[in-house]
């Protein structure tokens, strides 16, 4: 099975099966943070493909799940089955692993679980292509795949491949199944292969990431920059361009040519103004929802505190600047992807990240923008 896994950087070997990685084992050596660990073993963009006649499929998987102590149950991971190109079947596991997190005290721990079987049936006749995408919030370790046809990998399909790093926005936070993120929605329209490196959390300007994307191979790159480093309170502006330039310098040591896209932060009033940290709000807990707040202070940016607005000129000046030797990197400004007015009519949910519908609107503009579409 594991030549059918596509959209993964690595995928390790566990004693239940498969588990499809987004960063390499020697960066997350470098960095044993438990959200990364999460975010980068949930495998957004993550797809199992072939080729085959069978009209009936079935996939063991043992899914990982999260639930958040004192909170509503989530929902189950889904699984999109497309047939050439197209959703034909969405499908969940409804066990499996839990791991259980206490916002309040920073803690985790996991329950062991057992392996799902999801069962793909009544599929059209004939020869045809299947993609089955991977719950892009649910850690999935893959087991088993079975059909009453010969499966085929995929021959080299000649599409342009697309990498692309960004935030939990990226991952697909709020999207209701992984071919909904906007990536994922962009790479449809554009018909483009993507990898998405889109790191909950974690979009951090980490050293290990930019070498990752270097040694990757690419056509097109992307990297969305702002969000985390406001909400970690992470740097300061005396750190942020230098480090902004180093992370793109590495990229450059391993795709000197290729069209390289900086997205500056979709608009979030939280922190538009604001610096962070960015907490979990307490009051909204008790009652069983997720909602964030802002707790920097403007008097703060003074003293070299980052908003998203003090990201959003400080990268269109340092890309303004790259430009004079390097024509083919650009700069797009996220608030053309989710502004204010967008907010007005789609708000954010919980205060940060997206829901189902604005994910679709972000991936149509993204490839409206048309940097998709460069050679």
């Amino acid at each position: 099975m594991i030549n059918l896994i596509h959209g993964a950087v690595e995928v390790e070997r566990t004693a239940a099966g498969l588990l499809p990685h987004r960063l390499p084992a020697w960066a997350r050596a470098q960095c044993p943070d438990a959200q990364l660990a999460m975010a980068e073993s949930q495998p957004s963009g993550v797809r199992l493909s072939f080729q085959t006649a069978a009209t009936s499929i079935e996939l063991d998987t043992l899914p990982t799940k999260r639930a958040y102590v004192g909170m509503a149950t989530r929902p189950d991971g889904v699984y999109d089955l497309h047939i050439n190109g197209k959703l034909a079947r969405q499908l969940s596991a409804p066990g499996g692993k839990i791991m259980k997190i206490d916002l309040t005290a920073g803690t985790s721990a996991i329950e062991p679980g057992a392996t799902q079987t999801l069962h793909f049936t009544d599929l059209p006749d004939g020869d045809k292509t299947i993609d089955i995408w991977l719950p892009h919030d649910e850690t999935t370790e893959l087991v088993d795949l079975r059909a009453n046809a010969a499966i085929t990998p995929l021959n080299a399909t000649g599409k342009r491949k697309w990498l692309h790093h960004g935030s939990s926005i990226s991952a697909g936070s709020n999207a209701a199944s992984p071919s909904g993120i906007w990536p994922v929605v962009a790479a449809g329209l554009a018909g483009v292969d993507l990898l998405n490196l889109g790191l909950s959390g974690n979009a951090l300007l980490d050293p290990f990431t930019a070498r990752t994307m270097r040694d990757l191979p690419a056509d097109l790159i992307s990297v969305k920059l702002g969000i985390n480093l406001v909400n970690t309170d992470l740097l300061r502006l005396r750190a942020f361009a230098p480090a902004v330039h180093g992370f793109l310098d590495t990229i450059r040591d391993g795709h000197p040519t290729t069209p390289l896209l900086v997205i500056s932060p979709l608009y979030c009033p939280i922190h538009e103004e604001t610096p962070g940290p960015c907490l979990f709000d307490a009051g909204a807990l008790s009652e069983g929802r997720l909602l964030f707040r802002a707790v920097g202070k403007q008097s703060e940016v003074r003293q070299g505190k980052l908003t998203l607005r003090v990201i959003r000129e400080q990268l269109q000046a340092i890309i303004k600047q790259r430009q004079a030797t390097d024509p083919n990197i650009h700069y797009l400004d996220g608030a053309r992807l989710y502004g204010p007015d967008d907010n007005t009519r789609l708000p954010l949910p919980d205060a940060l990240h997206p829901d189902a519908a604005t994910h679709q609107l972000i991936g149509e503009r993204f490839h409206e923008s048309g940097f998709l579409a460069r050679r």
